[in-house]
């Protein structure tokens, strides 16, 4: 379709980029920090937000990533590029301090900063941009999507689905939520922390990272505030990211290969079995946690409780007194009890929710057999044509590397890959020294 410039006579055409990329979070700014130096790509990436900001919720103020710097957007793509880790930090002037700092892993709000900084400095991104619903013509997607100027549409030959994982609150805490009182997840921590401290008592469920940052943070202060604070989880053991080196080659090419290639039943059983892989907490803090209770308790009993073996199954709130009871069934003895709590965190985790503007192009994703999306190797769900992909939605297909943000730039070197038709940064396949699968057996001559 054309459209007439009837002034001057001239005929202009609606632009077509290669690719639209849906959703900003750290793995689709990413790719557009890689796609946007590649000569001939015309990509562009909408974001709703009007600006990025990664987890606000637990912006705390010590807080590290769990991966050293040199996991930023592009450094393992790219470590020439302009938009390292490195780069930032000797644009804002902090290289020496963080040098001499002598510590591989970022503070995550140093790290939202490193991300807004290079949002700022990518001419292919644009916030303020909701995708409302997609069709598809002629080779071409539409995306109808309300703008800061208004209703547009933004045509693209392929897509990146980067829209990320949404609050997770499992069923049993569902009632929780809606029966009113504080009960908050993990993701408004920071925002409400104000309400939270003026409670008698606050009960924490949960026993990844996120659950551990926020019972150090409100441990610090028991003394302070004199609440009553309990740390319960369903696992047998507030257990550690399990960081070792020959571990760590599991978030690697190789590995990724080894379990795409299994059976989908195979898969679903080892990321139920893998959680302290990428879902621990990392042990530093569980020695502070463990040294902070211990410091505490020279002055007395502290006012705390850790439970494990834990899973919720249930609550309900009393607006006469303003209290919820929490419900649990202990795991191993199969025995319940419960709990009451006049708030509640719950740092039950992410989910992946399919984004309700894919309906009009349902028809053009291949699916599981559990209606999932059923993601190639290459990290494409095009079910005509491998021209729709997808960034940490992989879980049960690619195993826990899905949300790494180490193995994000090899995803978007290999997406790059794809999309171009050559290798625009090298895109490794070995690195690991163990092998995964069955060894090649070796034929010796007689």
């Amino acid at each position: 379709m054309s459209a007439a410039n009837f002034g001057t006579g001239v005929t202009t055409f609606p632009r077509i980029y290669d690719v639209a990329g849906i959703g900003v979070g750290p793995f689709n700014l990413g790719l557009a920090a890689l796609a946007a130096p590649v000569d001939g790509l015309d990509a562009v990436f909408l974001e709703q937000r009007r600006g990025f900001d990664w987890h606000p919720g637990m912006m705390l103020e010590s807080a590290h990533l769990q991966v050293p710097f040199m996991a930023d957007l592009v450094t393992l793509a790219d470590p020439t590029s302009r938009y390292s880790f490195l780069n930032y930090l000797k644009e804002a002037g902090r290289l020496y301090p963080f040098y001499i700092r002598e510590n591989f892993y970022p503070l995550r709000a140093e790290y939202n900063q490193y991300c807004q900084w290079v949002a700022n400095e990518l001419p292919n991104v644009r916030f303020g941009v909701t995708v409302q619903r997609i069709t598809f013509a002629d080779g071409i997607y539409e995306l109808h999507s309300m703008g800061p100027e208004g209703a547009e549409v933004v045509r693209a030959r392929r897509l990146v689905l980067g829209t990320g994982t949404s609050p997770h609150i499992p069923e049993a805490g569902a009632g929780l939520v809606s029966d009113g009182g504080l009960v908050l997840h993990n993701s408004e921590y920071l925002a409400r922390r104000e309400e939270l401290v003026r409670q008698p008592s606050i009960t924490i469920v949960g026993s990844g990272q996120s659950a551990a940052e926020i019972y150090y943070d409100l441990l610090g202060e028991i003394d302070i505030h004199g609440y009553q604070l309990n740390w319960v989880t369903r696992s047998g053991r507030f257990f550690p990211l399990e960081y070792s080196k020959l571990t760590l080659e599991m978030t690697s090419p190789e590995y990724v290969d080894y379990f795409h290639a299994l059976p989908e039943r195979t898969r679903d059983r080892l990321n139920a079995n893998q959680k302290n892989l990428y879902k621990g907490i990392d042990a530093e803090l569980i020695n502070d946690i463990h040294e902070l209770l211990y410091t505490k308790s020279v002055a007395g009993p502290v006012r705390t409780s850790l439970l494990t073996q834990a899973a919720l199954s249930g609550g309900s709130y009393d607006p006469v007194n303003d209290n919820h009871r929490l419900d649990f069934k202990h795991q191993e003895l199969q025995e319940d009890f419960s709990l009451e709590s006049a708030a509640v965190v719950l740092a039950t985790g992410y989910s992946y929710r399919e984004p309700a503007f894919l309906s009009g192009i349902y028809q053009r994703i291949r699916r599981d057999s559990n209606g999932r999306f059923d993601v190639g190797r290459n990290y494409g769900i095009g079910a005509a044509a491998e021209d729709i992909f997808v960034q940490n939605a992989e879980l049960h297909t690619h195993g826990f590397v899905t949300p790494d943000l180490g193995m994000a730039a090899y995803r978007n070197s290999c997406i790059l890959r794809e999309i171009t038709g050559r290798e625009v940064y090298p895109v490794e396949r070995s690195i690991a020294f163990q092998h995964f699968g069955v060894p090649q057996r070796t034929v010796v001559p007689a």
